[in-house]
């Protein structure tokens, strides 16, 4: 029977090279068949794996506690702790994919739908991110053999909008984690209108007259037990807005928004490289100058400004994206969704069964505080969500870590590995 998720991971290590076989340790440590295919070649290796039964502690509480308990009793039969321990595995590199091709839309559920310039760009944006979504939670179940997303569909009481959370919680790689989509429609109302004007600067908006809304979108937060795989937050969106009286219903103003990012609590250059990569070359595909640019934009809007330093090593991110006509923009953000599952799940495969320690596990919850308070102090989408009258509240607290931790005044140690995290989120690096 596998052990619970709180303890496996404290001898990992030591389990994979006493009993794992090659297969286990390649899949383990070799990145370049995950960051490619995610299909047949990763299912034969994790049925060619350890041969552990799954276990059913998928809704233990007191996980933090048991952490605890499984890291003493490990340190203490131990000499040595096992972040000192290093597999004796040859290094490998990354390989970088390249873009998603819009063109082809071969793995998608509606071959050419998207091409379809005669739809409205709202449907066309609704099936991408229904699509998305679910090669997403694909591509994260593929590393964890327990890992089943509970698809959680919901509509508004009003009629006018419907989504789909995706969530998984106290899985054997995933903490917590969700992949959640939703399409909205509705009327403005005259306070929303003047927040747009002043926004958007723009006076497309005349005054006694009603307007339409529709958004579509796909939003994700991926937090993983093992504190040496990172976190990960991405979002797309398409907003419009239209006249309630043109039958046509065509678009007045119109924009995209999104990015996505990564946290780690342990810097792994390469995985840092790796995800900018794999963003810069979806970004390439369209516009030479969006990634410098998104990239600047999202060290900025993920500040931490009370604390000086970014919540992650950054990514992407833009929002109010209008610049361009609506057919091309919807072909980046279409690249930019597709680069998620090859610039994050590969990370996780080479990172869910490292080894760690009790004080590796305390740095993480130290740093999913730091998550927190971004998130319900900074974070534009959160703020407004919490204000917004009958908001679904599980969707838009769906973000947040299942365990946090804040201590009085706590300070790495200097030289260490957490000091060598903090100096790069006080000054933001380039990586791609």
């Amino acid at each position: 029977m596998r052990p619970p998720q709180s303890i496996r991971p404290l001898y990992a290590m030591k389990s994979y090279g006493k009993n794992g076989n090659i297969n286990s340790i390649a899949k383990l440590f070799c990145i370049e068949t995950q960051a490619m295919r995610y299909s047949s070649n990763q299912q034969q290796q994790q049925q060619s794996g350890s041969g552990w039964q799954k276990f059913g502690w998928k809704y233990i509480a007191p996980i933090g506690l048991l952490t605890s308990v499984g890291a003493s009793m490990y340190l203490a039969s131990e000499k040595s702790p096992l972040k000192d321990q290093k597999p004796n595995v040859a290094k490998k590199a990354y390989k970088t994919p390249g873009p998603e091709s819009y063109e082809l839309d071969l793995d998608d559920e509606k071959p050419g739908y998207y091409k379809n310039s005669s739809l409205p760009m709202h449907q066309r944006m609704e099936a991408f991110v229904t699509d998305l979504q679910k090669q997403i939670i694909q591509g994260l179940e593929e590393q964890d053999p327990t890992a089943k997303f509970e698809l959680d569909k919901w509509a508004r009481e009003d009629g006018k909008g419907y989504g789909i959370s995706g969530i998984v919680q106290n899985s054997e790689v995933y903490e917590k984690g969700g992949v959640n989509i939703s399409i909205i429609h509705g009327k403005l109302s005259p306070g929303q209108i003047q927040s747009m004007r002043a926004r958007k600067n723009t006076n497309v908006l005349e005054d006694g007259i009603d307007y339409d809304f529709n958004v579509a979108g796909i939003s994700l937060v991926i937090h993983p037990h093992n504190p040496m795989a990172p976190t990960a937050h991405a979002n797309y969106r398409y907003f419009e807005v239209s006249r309630h009286d043109d039958p046509t219903h065509t678009p007045v103003l119109s924009w995209f928004g999104g990015g996505a990012d990564l946290t780690p609590s342990y810097l792994f250059e390469e995985d840092a490289t790796h995800f900018h990569r794999t963003l810069k070359n979806a970004c390439d595909h369209h516009e030479a100058s969006f990634y410098p640019r998104f990239k600047q934009w999202c060290d900025k809007y993920f500040m931490n400004t009370h604390r000086g330093e970014t919540r992650g090593v950054g990514g992407i991110f833009f929002d109010d994206l209008d610049e361009k006509d609506a057919e091309d923009l919807f072909k980046f953000v279409y690249s930019a969704g597709k680069a998620f599952v090859p610039s994050y799940v590969p990370l996780v495969a080479k990172r869910k069964d490292m080894g760690f320690t009790e004080e590796n596990k305390r740095w993480q919850q130290l740093r999913r505080g730091r998550y927190v308070e971004f998130n319900l102090i900074h974070d534009r989408g959160t703020k407004f969500g919490l204000m917004t009258p009958g908001v679904r509240i599980e969707s838009v607290l769906m973000s947040l870590p299942l365990t946090a931790r804040w201590e009085y005044c706590h300070s790495p140690g200097q030289n260490s590995r957490e000091q060598r995290l903090v100096d790069v989120l006080k000054n933001p690096r380039e990586w791609a």
